[in-house]
């Protein structure tokens, strides 16, 4: 039920990939304390639940308008209609008293919380455009990180999140392998194979064990390379247990570098069409290099380039000598907060 004997019922929609929900979890865990929270996300939550929101109900839901490709995200013909009337039917009877999306000016997610019938719908209108919305919160500063838009949704509902440089470290173990997961939902936010190679080798050279990880169409190409003890998870859970026998993450901007960093990992972000200063993992030990200038960037799912010369452009010397940097950052002690 979303209506606990103490807790007004709390509708929280995330809809999109495995990096949105870790920016996400110190909301949710904040949250599932005040209110029965029902979060409305991907099937792959489900395996997150119970490490990181155990007080949280998840609905699993895989909205048709954040699929990548075109024709599958706005195809009204290809839509799961009867699986999003049933949604309807049981989310809307559970009568939430409020609920919240913290993505800026999605008037998908808005008018979702209408047609489930919350209360108080609270989000980030763009233009002033809250049709759908009760209560429009403040935008955050160009420049914010995408928590603190979180930050934001928790202080209209009677949360105080921390900032971002002032969330809690998670103690890590140093001296297990470094881990590189060459892997990402998005192609251009792929940087090359052969670029992950050079940084592997390398690390080898300075004694590091290093556990190569990849996606499924990369597997080929790393065993091809000599990398014949390169992991592909296929599922969530299985990439946590990875991540559990790891000390050090580099890899893509994507979802497995965010869960890394939540988990407590140091995590090495090798950035191409976002900004580190939007989205870069949870974590206060977190490095990164930055893609190339654009004209375009930031952009989000697709390219409007041939190529994402912005990821491309990163030479694997360049990112070398800023992940020695951040190597060498690794020895020191970190400052108690």
């Amino acid at each position: 039920m979303s209506e606990g004997a103490d807790k007004p019922g709390l509708l929280v929609v995330e809809l999109w990939g495995l990096g949105d929900l870790m920016i996400a979890t110190p909301f949710l865990q904040a949250a599932q304390a005040r209110y029965a929270v029902t979060l409305l996300a991907k099937p792959y939550a489900l395996e997150l639940q119970p490490r990181f929101w155990p007080g949280v109900q998840v609905v699993p839901f895989n909205a048709p308008w954040t699929a990548f490709k075109f024709k599958e995200k706005y195809g009204l013909w290809r839509w799961p209609w009867r699986d999003m009337a049933r949604l309807r039917h049981d989310l809307g009877r559970q009568h939430f008293a409020r609920g919240v999306s913290s993505r800026w000016g999605d008037l998908r997610d808005h008018a979702l919380l209408k047609v489930l019938g919350v209360r108080e719908r609270l989000g980030f209108a763009r233009f002033k455009n809250g049709m759908f919305l009760t209560q429009l919160l403040p935008k955050p500063a160009a420049e914010a990180h995408r928590y603190e838009y979180w930050r934001v949704a928790g202080q209209a509902l009677g949360l105080n999140l921390p900032a971002r440089d002032l969330l809690p470290i998670i103690p890590w173990t140093s001296g297990r392998p470094v881990l590189v997961h060459s892997g990402a939902r998005l192609p251009v936010r792929v940087w090359p194979l052969d670029r992950y190679q050079l940084l592997v080798r390398r690390l080898r050279a300075q004694g590091r064990t290093v556990q190569v990880v990849c996606d499924a169409e990369q597997l080929a190409w790393w065993r091809k390379a000599g990398e014949t003890s390169a992991l592909c998870p296929t599922t969530v859970r299985a990439l946590m247990e990875i991540l559990d026998r790891s000390g050090v993450f580099i890899g893509n901007d994507s979802g497995p570098g965010h869960l890394a960093g939540v988990l407590g990992l140091p995590t090495f972000t090798i950035f191409g069409p976002q900004l580190p200063e939007w989205f870069a993992p949870l974590n206060p030990l977190a490095g990164w290099v930055e893609g190339k200038s654009c004209p375009y960037k930031p952009c989000s799912d697709y390219c409007r380039l041939p190529t994402p010369e912005c990821l491309l452009n990163v030479t694997g010397e360049e990112a070398w000598t800023r992940l020695e940097i951040f190597l060498d950052r690794m020895k020191r002690p970190v400052p108690a907060t």
